[in-house]
């Protein structure tokens, strides 16, 4: 059985939990994301799968994953990218990591890769990405503002702390 590290509010790791023992109330857990973007100023979306429990439905990053037990942050975005949507070989640049309070609590380190491919290039993971899509950045910002129900919670903090 996979279990999810639970950290204190420095980051420290503190236990490990089963995804179906976690308080999300109380429980700080981490997570690693990847933003994709292209050259033409577009970023990779996926919607989560239906079947999710959290935030079925919703876009978000192309890939983010919670952190196992006995993972680094670094090992888990390669293997989530891998297992998301396909990507393999490529070098992720490591971001800012983000505290993320709503509705959930945990700590999201960020990474970054630039790539020029066609979106049904990506092999998704059926139960747990339903679509992706390339949007234009500026788009989805504006899209964020008329229209938050359609992206995971986080996205408007995301956005606003990772400057994009």
């Amino acid at each position: 059985i996979v279990k999810i590290q639970i950290v204190d509010n420095q980051d420290q790791l503190i236990g490990v939990k089963e995804r179906s023992e976690i308080d999300y109330k109380s429980d700080i857990y981490r997570v690693s994301a990847l933003w994709l973007t292209n050259s033409e100023g577009q970023t990779l979306l996926a919607k989560r799968a239906a079947v999710k429990d959290k935030d079925p439905g919703k876009w978000g990053p192309a890939v983010a994953g919670t952190i196992d037990e006995g993972e680094t942050y670094d090992q888990n975005i390669y293997k989530e990218a891998e297992e998301e949507i396909g990507l393999t070989g490529e070098q992720f640049d490591k971001g800012k990591k983000i505290f993320v309070t709503h509705p959930r609590t945990y700590f999201c380190q960020w990474y970054f890769v630039k790539l020029d491919r066609e979106v049904d290039s990506f092999v998704m993971q059926e139960d747990e990405v339903e679509e992706l899509a390339w949007v234009g950045i500026e788009e989805m910002k504006q899209e964020l503002q008329t229209n938050p129900g359609k992206y995971v919670p986080a996205m408007q903090q995301i956005v606003n702390e990772l400057d994009i």
